[in-house]
C-alpha cells in the first residue's frame, strides 16, 4: 500500500510540474504568433494543462481500465468548472467578452452534452471518438482564423510571464511531456492498486483522486492568469480544457480501445457536468463577469459532490 501511495504522490508531482513548465514553454512560443488571450487560453494553455488527463486516460485505456479513463475526464471537467473556476472566481473577479459568451462557452456546453448523450448509449466506440477529435480540430482552426481576421489587439504582454527563446521553449515542452508520461504511468498504476486494495470502484477513483490530481495544472494556470489580470486566459483555459477532455481525450481513448458500459454509474456525474457548464454560462452572461459569490457557490457544489462520492463509495 505504501508503495502505491508513493507512486501516486510522485505521479502527481511529475504531472503538476510537467504541466507548469509545459504552459510556460508553450506560451513563449504562442506569443510569437500574436494570438489573442482567449485563443491562447483555449489552445496552448488549455491543451497544455489537459495533457495529464490525456496521458492518464490513454494509459488507462491501454491498461484495460475504462472506468479510470472515462471517470478521469468527467471528474476533471467537473473539477475544472466547479473547483478551479470556483477557487479562481473566489479570489479574483473574472471578466470575459461577447465572443466567449456567444461561441466558446456554447461549444463547451455542446461538448459536455455530446459526451452525456453518447455515453448513455452504453458504449463510446471508435467512430464516435474519431468524430469527436475531428470536430475539435475543425472548431480550433476556425477560431484561430477568426482571431487573426479580427486582428485582436489583446495579445497578452510579456512582463508578467517569463519568455524564453524558441530552442529553450521547445526543450521545456519536450521535457515536460516526458515527465508527464512517467507521472501518468505511476498515477494509473498506483490508483488501480489502491482501488483494488480498498475495494473502491475504478469509477470513484477516476472521478476523485485521479481527476483532481490531473486538474492541478489547470488550477495553477487559471489562478496565476487571473492574478496577472489575464482573466481571458483563466476562463479560456477551462473552456479549452473541458472541450479538449471531451473531444480529444475521450476520443483518442475510445479510438485506441472502445469504452464499454460507459453509462454504468455515470448518469449523475454526466448530468452534473452539463449543469455546471450551463451554470457557468449563466453566471458570465448576466454581467460578463464571474463574481466572487458565484465562485464560492461553484466551490460549495464541488465540495458537496466530493462528500457525496466518498459517502456513497
Amino acid at each position: 500500500m505504501l508503495t502505491n501511495i508513493l507512486f501516486i504522490l510522485i505521479g502527481f508531482v511529475l504531472l503538476v510540474k510537467g504541466g507548469d513548465y509545459l504552459v510556460e514553454g508553450s506560451v513563449s512560443i504562442a506569443r510569437k504568433a500574436k494570438l489573442s488571450s482567449m485563443v491562447i487560453g483555449m489552445t496552448v494553455i488549455g491543451f497544455g494543462t489537459s495533457a495529464p488527463e490525456m496521458l492518464v486516460s490513454v494509459n488507462a485505456a491501454l491498461a484495460d481500465s475504462p472506468g479510470i479513463a472515462l471517470g478521469n475526464v468527467v471528474g476533471s471537467n467537473i473539477a475544472n468548472i466547479a473547483l478551479i473556476l470556483g477557487v479562481t472566481g473566489l479570489l479574483f473577479t473574472c471578466a470575459t467578452d461577447k465572443h466567449t459568451l456567444r461561441v466558446d462557452l456554447p461549444f463547451m456546453i455542446f461538448a459536455c452534452a455530446a459526451l452525456f448523450a453518447v455515453g448513455m448509449t452504453g458504449e463510446i466506440g471508435r467512430i464516435a471518438g474519431i468524430v469527436g477529435m475531428l470536430s475539435l480540430v475543425a472548431f480550433l482552426v476556425w477560431q484561430i482564423r477568426a482571431s487573426r481576421r479580427m486582428g485582436d489587439a489583446d495579445v497578452p504582454q510579456a512582463e508578467n510571464t517569463p519568455l524564453h527563446s524558441f530552442p529553450v521553449s521547445v526543450i521545456m515542452v519536450v521535457l515536460s511531456i516526458t515527465a508527464m508520461i512517467f507521472g501518468a504511468n505511476l498515477l494509473v498504476e498506483g490508483a488501480k492498486n489502491v482501488a483494488a486494495a480498498l475495494g473502491v470502484s475504478e469509477r470513484v477513483i477516476g472521478l476523485t483522486v485521479v481527476a483532481v490530481g490531473t486538474s492541478l495544472p489547470e488550477l495553477f494556470a487559471s489562478v496565476m492568469s487571473a492574478k496577472r489580470g489575464e482573466t481571458d486566459l483563466a476562463i479560456g483555459n477551462i473552456i479549452g480544457s473541458v472541450s479538449f477532455n471531451v473531444f480529444f481525450v475521450v476520443g483518442i481513448s475510445a479510438a485506441i480501445s472502445p469504452i464499454p458500459e460507459s453509462d454504468q454509474g455515470f448518469f449523475l456525474d454526466y448530468l452534473l457536468m452539463v449543469v455546471l457548464a450551463v451554470l457557468l454560462w449563466f453566471f458570465l452572461f448576466t454581467r460578463r463577469t464571474l463574481e466572487r459569490w458565484e465562485g464560492a457557490l461553484l466551490l460549495v457544489i464541488y465540495v458537496a459532490y466530493i462528500v457525496h462520492m466518498v459517502w456513497t463509495a
